[in-house]
């Protein structure tokens, strides 16, 4: 049948989430794979991209220093349907929640080209938390043709908003594919961390806590170094000068808090292995760390991937200076708290969700 299959990249989570994906349509005999980077973030995305040795036919290198979201919106559109155009694909593949994914949807629409969204149902009901995320996905949940949902959750939210079931899969979601491809390899940090120190990996980088919400995080992370002294603290700082300027200006100096620029996948992985607790506001690591057995207190106050939670190995803090202090002490000093949150409980997936993926479209175009 030979089918064209055009797999869209624009960021490090959606590279690491759609590689087990693109890996395992290469194997196809059927599909005719072609890769196109947008590079919504250029470095971040390249050492992915190596890692699993994945390389884009196509590369829009759309990201401009300082790039408001109306601008890399447009630039996006028009670029894509240049491709589009050219390429006229059977169907294009997405993940996630990022403008690249929003934009793809609605230029695949115009084109009428089916959609496929990896990841597709996740929902915090706030448009404006995450930002611009939530209606990111919202668009591209309208738009899509297939819904690969990671979770049960996830498909009651999309049934919710009048998708027929018939059109979502529950697939589990492929970044415990990518994570258990990448953790049972030999991983080095690269950074020098004391064997007898327990270590706290932190990653905070989202929009939306811009501003005080961030500093406030700062001030704590601050208190818990000066209150533990024993413990080792690792932040790998996102560029962006919110977060950069802030982060050096409350936690540089400290003797056990190391400042260090972001980690490739590989190292962060082994970070993540080598921690003991994880503060994030990240969603990738919310779904990587309790497949881990890492207990996780994550920086928002919402979150889209409530599974975690409920299983509790979760736990939202927010950017709230006092729950953030207290919540970590507790997992530093109580070997209960600690133990009841390190369980190895893995609520989004089994590792095998690229496969489900391929073989729905393997079927749909079968027939």
């Amino acid at each position: 049948m030979n089918k064209s299959i055009l797999c869209v990249i624009g960021t490090r989570p959606e590279a690491i989430k759609m590689a087990p994906v693109i890996l395992a349509l290469q194997k196809e005999p059927w599909a005719n794979v072609r890769v196109l980077a947008t590079a919504q973030h250029r470095h971040m995305l390249d050492q992915v991209n190596q890692f699993f040795g994945i390389e884009p036919a196509i590369d829009l290198d759309i990201m401009r220093p300082n790039q408001a979201l109306t601008t890399l919106t447009a630039r996006l559109l028009l670029d894509l349907d240049d491709v589009l155009e050219a390429e006229k694909p059977d169907a294009v593949l997405v993940q996630g929640d990022t403008t690249t994914v929003m934009a793809v949807a609605l230029a695949c629409f115009y084109h009428r080209i089916p959609i496929g969204h990896v990841e597709a149902g996740l929902r915090t009901w706030d448009m404006q938390n995450p930002f611009p995320e939530e209606a990111n996905r919202v668009i591209a949940g309208i738009l899509a043709k297939w819904h690969f949902a990671p979770t049960e959750g996830s498909r009651q939210n999309l049934l919710k908003e009048g998708i027929a079931d018939t059109e979502i899969l529950v697939t589990g979601n492929t970044v415990i594919d990518a994570l258990l491809m990448s953790a049972a390899k030999e991983l080095e940090i690269g950074i020098e961390i004391p064997p007898d120190k327990r270590l706290v990996l932190v990653t905070s980088h989202r929009r939306e806590n811009f501003g005080e919400p961030f500093r406030n995080i700062c001030r704590a992370l601050r208190t818990l170094a000066e209150n533990n002294p024993g413990v080792q603290f690792l932040y790998p700082v996102h560029p962006n000068p919110n977060i950069k300027n802030v982060a050096h200006e409350f936690l540089s100096g400290l003797p056990n808090f190391i400042l260090c620029e972001p980690l490739d996948y590989a190292p962060f992985i082994a970070a993540m292995k080598r921690s003991y607790i994880i503060l994030t506001d990240s969603g990738g690591v919310q779904e990587e760390a309790p497949a881990l057995g890492k207990p996780v207190l994550v920086l928002r106050d919402e979150t889209e991937r409530p599974e975690a939670v409920e299983q509790g190995v979760v736990k939202l803090v927010g950017p709230n200076y006092e729950r953030i202090v207290e919540e970590a002490q507790r997992l530093l000093d109580d070997e209960s708290a600690y133990r009841a949150m390190a369980r190895g409980v893995s609520p989004y997936g089994d590792g095998r969700a690229a496969g489900r993926i391929v073989q729905a479209l393997r079927q749909h175009f079968a027939q």
